[in-house]
């Protein structure tokens, strides 16, 4: 095994007077809170009454620099103008074209299509081309402007909330979401483990305690089943739907609305103006039907009524699929309800009086729901930001390691396979694959620091596997694997998974970083941030047009009879200006000349798999039954 000698501090803010914040990144709406006079408190706006900041964002067509805005505004867009405003982008962070697949038209915004389906999501705004981690930093750079305005002095440090279920690229993405928008993120904590933190629900709990956290929002709901035990939180299962939620609720009620009105159901995608109008209405008659028995408005000359009975019934169904979602994280945990102390209620749509019915009648016991719950999140983010800026003193800090560790890949980036602000001990493994066909060896070299590009970061030292079996480029899956101990000591073993060829070296290049040193690669990662984003998209791009490059032309020599000499020129060409674009240091023309390749190819390759797979079956008997 590889061992390297890291360099381990407290992961403590190192003056009690800067101010660490926590964030809620939501689908739906964002927010920012902090402890004030010993409190947790969300910041509100300029009016001091809405602390929601909406997670949506519009492209102004005036502005070609700066002409992003973020929150109400924009969501005043999402009708007008939906290919440029931007929503649930929490749903594409760390996803890949596989995992969007099947339901990319949700989206009223553009996401490109790519033949690797493992290349994470990109998002087209005319003809610009956005990751979701910078969509992402745009509204955490609006929640920083915001608390900066109220507390009248900058905020460099946060710490950021994710759903349980994030994987680890996910939970990656978050970080350097962060840290594009200007921070540094000292650590990711689930959001169950903050509502929980928000109910004061790690003191006293001796013997452990088993808790549910009920979270519904306004896109998206999950379950998690969370245990307790001397103030550690674990995570014993996690269950939900990622396309259930208050926008659900108001769906229903338009279309019960619709029938009760006899409203032809294209009005509302033909009136766009009416549209809008009418989902504002059900998203106020769900909120009012919360405290009152009756709703009535007037839209368009139309009496739209419903009663509180009525609501219930049409939501039932809707209720009860969060319930069997509740089921099954019970039986993931192997538990019953009557194992659950403590319900804990998280989204604006757990307001919804037939919710926390249900939910109550479920677990057996009332919910907890005495705090604000879109805000919960974000104070339960707020004090372990609090406990990080070393402002509680009866909390156990768990040693973390205070840099990230990772590999270099393709182009000299950075691959991630620690994060900074882990708590250690900790392992991580993430897979790679070869780039070049029959490649025999690779080179593992293991670098710490925060920036993207390895030049960047410090060297702790490489070694190569040797002897991976002769296979095409993508082929070969090869495990590496990170163990960082307690007392900072880091083993690296790499595996081939097909073959089982592993390799196991030990590094004698092995240094500490002072404080010092520490404390500048930190500072560099943020201020220079926005051009190493720029050079990883450039790199990517690069990466990824070369791939397509050499798919394309393997493409035309494969399937020369099958493409007439006007596709095969067409396709040639093609490929030549996607060539002569990656030369150039503009990722936008890359990806447009690459998306050209694609959306023209994409069509000839089904008909080429239906050629030979009728080639194939040619001759071959067909068993009747």
């Amino acid at each position: 095994m590889a061992l390297i000698n890291i360099n381990l501090k407290s992961g403590t803010v190192d003056k009690e007077r800067d101010i660490v914040v926590g964030i809620d990144l939501g689908t739906t709406n964002s927010l920012v809170a902090y402890i004030k006079d010993g409190q947790p408190v969300c910041v509100a706006d300029t009016t001091g009454k809405n602390t929601l900041v909406p997670s949506v964002l519009h492209f102004d067509t005036v502005h070609t620099e700066g002409g992003i805005v973020v929150g109400d505004v924009a969501k005043e867009k999402l009708v007008t103008d939906p290919q440029n405003t931007i929503y649930s982008v929490k749903r594409l962070m760390g996803k890949s074209y596989k995992d969007v697949s099947g339901f990319e038209n949700y989206f009223g915004y553009t996401i490109i299509d790519a033949p690797d389906e493992e290349t994470l999501v990109k998002i087209r705004v005319r003809d610009t081309f956005y990751t979701p981690v910078e969509l992402s930093s745009f509204i955490l750079k609006e929640l920083k402007t915001r608390i900066e305005t109220t507390l009248g002095q900058p905020i460099t440090k946060a710490v950021i909330t994710v759903p349980a279920y994030f994987n680890d690229s996910q939970r990656q993405a978050t970080r350097d979401a962060g840290k594009l928008a200007g921070l540094d993120v000292l650590r990711i904590v689930n959001e169950p483990t903050a509502a929980a933190l928000a109910y004061g629900l790690d003191r006293n709990t001796e013997g452990g305690e088993t808790i549910a956290v009920f979270d519904l929002g306004g896109g998206t709901f999950d379950i998690s089943i969370l245990q307790i035990q001397d103030g550690i939180f674990e995570v014993l299962s996690t269950h939900g739907d990622t396309f259930l939620g208050g926008d659900d609720f108001d769906r229903v009620l338009i279309d019960f609305w619709l029938k009760q009105q006899n409203i032809p159901n294209d009005l509302i995608f033909n009136d766009k103006e009416f549209g809008q109008t009418i989902r504002l209405a059900a998203e106020k008659a769900k909120k009012a039907l919360s405290t009152e028995g009756v709703f009535e408005t007037h839209v368009r000359g139309y009496n739209l009524t419903i009663t509180r009975e009525e609501f219930d019934i049409l939501i039932t169904l809707l209720v009860e699929r969060t319930i069997e979602s509740c089921k099954k994280a019970l039986a993931d945990a192997k538990l019953k309800t009557s194992d659950i102390q403590s319900v804990v209620m998280v989204g604006g749509s757990t307001r919804v009086p037939l919710v926390k019915k249900r939910v109550a009648e479920f677990f057996g016991k009332p919910v907890f729901d005495n705090i604000n719950p879109d805000e919960v999140v974000a104070l339960g983010a707020a004090i372990q930001a609090d406990v990080l800026a070393g402002n509680q003193r009866d909390v156990l800090l768990i040693d973390i390691t205070p840099l990230s560790l990772g590999i270099e890949t393709v182009g000299g980036l950075m691959d991630v396979i620690i994060p900074r602000n882990s708590k250690i001990p900790t392992k991580a493994a993430r897979q790679y694959t070869t780039s070049v066909d029959g490649q025999k060896n690779l080179k593992v070299a293991v670098y710490q620091g925060e920036r993207d590009l390895v030049a960047h970061n410090r060297k702790l030292g490489e070694f190569v596997l040797r002897g991976i079996p002769p296979m095409p480029a993508g082929l070969p899956k090869i495990d590496i694997a990170f163990y960082l101990d307690a007392d900072g000591i880091l083993r690296v073993k790499a595996k081939e998974l097909r073959s089982n060829v592993e390799q196991e070296v030990k590094m004698k290049s092995s240094y500490g970083l002072s404080d010092e040193e520490m404390a500048m690669m930190l500072i560099d990662s943020i201020q220079n941030a926005e051009s190493d984003m720029r050079a990883r998209a450039l790199l990517e791009a690069r990466n990824e047009a070369n791939n397509v490059v050499l798919a394309a032309e393997k493409f035309i020599v494969q399937n020369t009879a099958i493409l007439s000499d006007e596709e095969m020129a067409l396709t040639k060409e093609l490929t030549e200006k996607l060539r002569q674009t990656v030369a150039g240091d503009s990722k936008d023309a890359i990806n447009a000349a690459m998306e050209e390749l694609n959306t023209y190819t994409t069509p000839l390759a089904h008909r080429a798999l239906d050629a030979n797979i009728a080639e194939a079956m040619k001759g071959k008997p067909i068993n009747a039954e």
